[in-house]
Order: C-alpha cells, then sequence, then structure tokens
C-alpha cells in the first residue's frame, strides 16, 4: 500500500501548496494530455484493428506517456538552475546523435528520409529529443548574451547552425524551420540587437528556399498547398483528405469515434493529420474549444515569463511556449490548408513516442519557471536547501 501511494504520489504530486500559476499549468497539462489520448483513440482505432487489436496505437502511447512522466516529475521538482549547468552536455550529445544516423547501419530511412538513429534495442529521433534541450542552452546563450564573450557568442552560434543543419539534411525541412523559429524568437525576446537577428533571419528564408529547389517534393508541396485540388490523387491527396473532414464536422461534428475519413481515406491520421479527425468528429464548436485551451496556456505561460526575475528562466518559459503553442498552431495550419504540408506532430496528440517525451518534457519545464518564479509558492525545505547549493 506505501508502494501504491509513493508511486501514485510520483506521477500525480499533491499541488495544494504550489501557488495559482504552476497549478494551473499543472492541470492544463493533463487535461491536454487526455484530450489527446481520447482523440487518438479514435484516429488510430481502426488502423489498429488491422494488427489484430484496436487499441495498439493507445498502448503503445500509454507506455511512452509511463516514460515521458518520468521525466516530467523530474523536472517540475528539479531546481532549474541544476537542469540548466547540465544542459549543454545533453545538448551536444544528441548534435552527435544527428549526425550518426548518417553512419552506415546506424540511420533508419522512412518515407525517403533519414531521421531514426538504430540503437538495436530501441529507435529514437534526435531532432525531437533534441527540442527541450534546444530551449534550454538557446535561453542560457541569449539570457546571458552581454555577459558571453565574443568568441562564445560565435561557437554558440556555429553549434546552433550545425544542428539545424543535421536536421535539414535528413531531410527535414519542418523540424528545422521549427527549431530555427524557436532560437530565433527566443533571440528576439532575449533583445539581441537585430544586427545579428535581421541576417539570421534572411539567412534561413535563404536556406529553406534553397533546400524547396534541391528537392523537387519540397517545392511541389509549395506550390499546391493554396490549391491542392491542382493535383487531388497526388502530391494534394493528403491535404485534400484533411479538408474533406474538417469540412464534413460542419459546427458541432459528427460526435466521437464517428469519423469517415479515417477509415483510410486519410492517411497517418492519427499523427501529423490528427486534428483533422479531431475537428470532424467535434467540429466548428471543439476546434473553438481547442484554440481556446491553446489561447489559455499561452497566456499562463506568459505570464509565468513575465513573473520570471532570472532573465534565464524568463526565456526558458518563452521557449517552452513557443514549442507547445506554436507547433500545435503550425499542425493546425497545415491540416487546415493554411500552411504546406510538414510533418509535424500536434504535441500531446499525435502518436509517437518521441514526441510525446519531449512535449512531456517542455511541458515540465515551464511548470518549473512558475513554481520558483512564484514568490506565493511554499518550497519545502529540503528542496530550497538543494537549490542553494546548486
Amino acid at each position: 500500500m506505501k508502494l501504491l501511494r509513493r508511486i501514485v504520489t510520483f506521477f500525480f504530486p499533491p499541488v495544494s501548496q504550489w501557488a495559482i500559476l504552476p497549478r494551473l499549468l499543472h492541470w492544463m497539462t493533463f487535461l491536454w494530455l487526455f484530450i489527446g489520448l481520447a482523440v487518438l483513440f479514435s484516429a488510430s482505432y481502426v488502423e489498429g484493428e488491422t494488427m489484430g487489436d484496436g487499441f495498439y496505437y493507445v498502448k503503445r502511447q500509454l507506455a511512452w506517456i509511463f516514460i515521458g512522466l518520468l521525466g516530467f516529475n523530474y523536472v517540475i521538482h528539479a531546481p532549474l538552475k541544476r537542469i540548466l549547468n547540465v544542459s549543454h552536455w545533453f545538448f551536444l550529445i544528441l548534435i552527435g546523435l544527428l549526425f550518426l544516423i548518417f553512419v552506415p547501419g546506424m540511420g533508419i530511412k522512412v518515407n525517403g528520409a533519414m531521421r531514426w538513429l538504430n540503437l538495436r534495442i530501441i529507435a529514437i529521433q534526435p531532432s525531437e529529443l533534441i527540442k527541450p534541450f534546444l530551449v534550454l542552452q538557446s535561453a542560457k546563450i541569449f539570457g546571458r548574451w552581454h555577459q558571453i564573450s565574443p568568441g562564445n557568442r560565435i561557437l554558440w552560434i556555429l553549434i546552433f547552425i550545425l544542428m539545424l543543419g543535421g536536421i535539414l539534411l535528413q531531410p527535414n525541412l519542418s523540424m528545422t524551420a521549427l527549431c530555427g523559429m524557436s532560437i530565433w524568437l527566443v533571440a528576439l525576446a532575449a533583445a539581441i540587437p537585430y544586427l545579428y537577428l535581421v541576417p539570421a533571419a534572411l539567412l534561413g528564408v535563404g536556406t529553406a528556399a534553397l533546400s524547396a529547389m534541391l528537392r523537387p517534393y519540397q517545392m511541389k508541396r509549395l506550390m499546391l498547398y493554396r490549391n491542392p485540388w491542382q493535383d487531388a490523387s497526388g502530391h494534394g491527396y493528403q491535404l485534400v483528405q484533411s479538408l474533406i473532414a474538417i469540412g464534413s464536422g460542419g459546427i458541432w461534428g459528427k460526435g466521437f469515434g464517428l469519423s469517415q475519413q479515417k477509415l483510410f481515406y486519410l492517411p497517418i491520421q492519427y499523427t501529423d493529420f490528427i486534428f483533422a479527425i479531431f475537428a470532424e468528429e467535434f467540429g466548428f464548436v471543439g476546434c473553438l474549444l481547442l484554440l481556446l485551451m491553446l489561447m489559455v496556456y499561452a497566456t499562463l505561460a506568459l505570464l509565468v515569463a513575465f513573473n520570471a526575475r532570472n532573465p534565464v528562466f524568463r526565456l526558458v518559459a518563452i521557449g517552452a511556449m513557443i514549442l507547445m503553442v506554436g507547433q500545435s498552431l503550425l499542425n493546425i495550419g497545415v491540416a487546415t490548408g493554411a500552411l504546406p504540408t510538414t510533418g509535424l506532430p500536434f504535441p500531446l496528440m499525435s502518436y509517437g513516442g518521441n514526441s510525446m517525451m519531449t512535449s512531456l518534457i517542455i511541458a515540465g519545464l515551464l511548470i518549473r519557471v512558475a513554481r520558483e518564479s512564484s514568490e506565493a509558492e511554499i518550497v519545502p525545505f529540503q528542496e530550497r536547501k538543494q537549490e542553494r547549493f546548486v
């Protein structure tokens, strides 16, 4: 009984002593997670039936959630300074793993892209796992920009470029763009001079344009996303089916579990295009409520950033918000045809172990900043003692 109580307390810690902001973010994270599981169950059940178990994807997702919650709970309880002190090592190791993918026998090619690293026991996606450490490292560098020597500034800019280059070579233009925009927006929030920001933005846009010109399928997606019916059975097929799903939802939706497009019309409906299934089943009203949830989450994250006195902590909160809310909006933009078709998952909703783990850790970082920035929070003596010696 004591062991069971400890396990439950670890995964669902008592938050009554927390201040209001971290408490709200904590429960909103679990609300988001619950909605994601419910939608995943509906979107993946038919596909799972082809494997003999309609719960196939949900069971696997629950296993990854369990692992992700281990990292989530560690982050919300560990002093942020301690995490920041070691973040650069994990960041550099994951950059190394990005390039290890290209070693013969180490990378796994899926749909023409080399994004997975074969570790024999398990396959991981370094470009996903690096995102929490990208938030931490960019916040640490730009939050202390004026305290860092010019040589170290150039070194870390080159390291960021190296990371983005490794992701782009896979190729993974959408993830490269997301990480690049995250770094740029964190730098903007840190009030880095425009002398650095403007050339960086131009370089990013130019690199994306060059990548599209060198890879015809990327250019095709860019040209077709405004009118996918020009090639409705080819490159525009996925977006056309997504738009059909969203339009079929109407005002109130068809009802939970009653999507038609998930019946093998819409490809990868439980990963990158899971929002289309949500829209079909819950309609315009459901989509508005989902956007409202994202808006509330973003507002709470900004309040956390405003309350943070430490500039590095403030940038961690902003970076976490960008990757949680910004990536969600990008996913919605792709599913609705407002943006070119890309392969970005919906945080805490799309199927995928690497994405689920990183999303939970990023959400945990935001909660940790909220806890340390809330003056009204009652911090246990032992934790206060640990923080003092970090």
